[in-house]
């Protein structure tokens, strides 16, 4: 007797598109809603302030982008603090770890100093400061300011939160956190946990199992990121359009040129130096760029920059999840390199006035030394600000810049984010602890999502 199996057919499930597709699409719905908004006009103009009264479009997309910023905001405070105290925590099973360290801030510091010359060569090259369109009217100083006292104050915490208060300019108070103070704070108690030894084991227990939960939350605000692409860039457009780009388009077309050569050119060149592959790099950390390009926080994207840097790029989990939360307080190419020479370099064209070399070595020594005072969450004013007052610069050319700010700051940003998953890559490869077949994998649909990770847990370094 004959028998015939016949296999079952499972049903057909959608899939859905993989979250770097899904914020692409987010790129373009963002621009053409943008788009949309900006030709209908305004509603009105406020008869109080004077203010002109954005449409319903607008205001949808400036809230739905504003929300995730938001969202990004609220978890930052816990996220750095217990990142950082655990990553020094674990870097106690890590034979070397202090060379690690040290090799780790070098390579930090070599890539802001090549970012920075290709920074002032492109300000002198294309001189941004006397091709614009823009007037001296649009000139003034900027409410947040950055100088070297203020910088080193800023060091010492206020209190154990890092919070600040400052005044709202109508009667009330509001709280802000200074990422800088919290980083100052939980470095502080990490390395008081490994002095302390056993006792501080339950404490380690309690900030392990803090951050799993705030990582887990952060995750879900992540998810959001498709959805927050079409506001944050939606908005961008609507509010900013090509106007304020064409004013100034010979520095934003700098600012990006210089963007471009450090993550097309340097990175590409430092990865083939060392033997790497540069499309298994830019493939396996494209979600962590991707995002950093829509959230313009290196500090929300820290999360998926330190689960592709382990998982897609092989770098041992003991290390990484110290160099990343690090890096993404103090590496900045894009925010603290590119941006503040080009930018410093254009303030001194526009109003005429001459750097000398003495200037240009001041330039690069704040790009390498002062990097740390860009740690926040989005913006690089505070950058720009320090390394105009070196100089002796105007603080209102700040004023000049500002209509474009958000369009250069998601390149700034995705650009910060390459650099904070490269460097720990190079520096695994030349201390010789790289997972070369798990770089070298062929890359999974989502194979960074922590809720999607098979692999057995990394073992100490040995």
């Amino acid at each position: 007797m004959n028998t015939s199996v016949t296999a079952e057919k499972k049903p057909t499930r959608f899939r859905t598109p993989s979250f770097g597709v899904q914020v692409l699409i987010g790129l373009v719905l963002g621009v053409v809603l943008g788009l949309v908004a900006r030709s209908m006009g305004a509603d009105g103009v406020d008869a109080t302030t004077g203010e002109v009264d954005p449409n319903w479009l607008t205001e949808t997309l400036s809230t739905v982008g504003g929300t995730f910023v938001t969202l990004l905001r609220a978890v930052v405070p816990p996220l750095v603090f217990l990142a950082i105290v655990a990553s020094i925590a674990n870097l106690r099973d890590v034979t070397g770890a202090a060379r690690l360290a040290w090799r780790t801030l070098a390579w930090f510091a070599i890539t802001a100093l090549i970012a920075v010359v290709i920074g002032i060569v492109l300000g002198l090259v294309l001189q941004p400061g006397d091709h614009t369109s823009v007037t001296s009217d649009a000139a003034s100083a900027p409410s947040t300011t950055g100088s070297w006292l203020d910088f080193l104050t800023g060091l010492v915490p206020a209190n154990v939160l890092g919070l600040e208060g400052y005044d709202n300019g109508d009667g009330s108070v509001g709280f802000s956190f200074n990422v800088l103070q919290i980083l100052v704070v939980s470095i502080a108690v990490g390395i008081a946990t490994l002095k302390v030894g056993e006792a501080a084991e339950p404490f380690l227990g309690f900030v392990r199992s803090a951050l799993a939960v705030v990582q887990k939350v952060l995750w879900w605000i992540i998810l959001l990121a498709p959805v927050a692409t079409v506001g944050l860039l939606g908005n961008a457009v609507a509010s900013y359009g090509w106007d304020a780009l064409g004013s100034l388009g010979m520095f934003t077309l700098a600012v990006y040129a210089g963007l471009a050569l450090v993550v097309a050119g340097v990175y590409p060149a430092l990865l083939r130096i060392h033997g790497l592959s540069v499309r298994q790099f830019f493939s396996g950390a494209w979600p962590a760029i991707s995002l950093a390009f829509v959230s313009r926080s290196s500090i929300g994207t820290m999360p998926v920059t330190e689960s592709v840097t382990e998982r897609n790029l092989g770098v041992p989990r003991s290390y990484a999840s110290f160099a990343v939360p690090l890096g993404a307080t103090t590496k900045m190419d894009g925010c603290a390199s590119i941006y503040p020479a080009i930018s410093a370099i254009f303030v001194a064209q526009f109003f005429g006035l001459d750097l000398s070399v003495t200037d240009y070595l001041l330039i690069a020594f704040v790009s390498v030394i002062g990097s740390a005072a860009t740690a926040g969450v989005t913006g690089a004013t505070v950058m720009l600000t320090l390394t105009l007052s070196t100089l002796g610069l105007p603080l209102e050319g700040v004023g000049l810049l500002l209509a474009i700010d958000p369009i250069l700051d998601m390149g700034r940003t995705a650009v910060n984010v390459a650099g904070q998953a490269l460097v720990p890559t190079i520096v695994a490869k030349r201390e010789g602890i790289l997972d070369q077949t798990t770089y070298d994998a062929p890359r999974g649909r989502d194979a960074w999502r922590e809720d999607e990770d098979t692999r057995e847990p990394a073992p100490a370094l040995a």
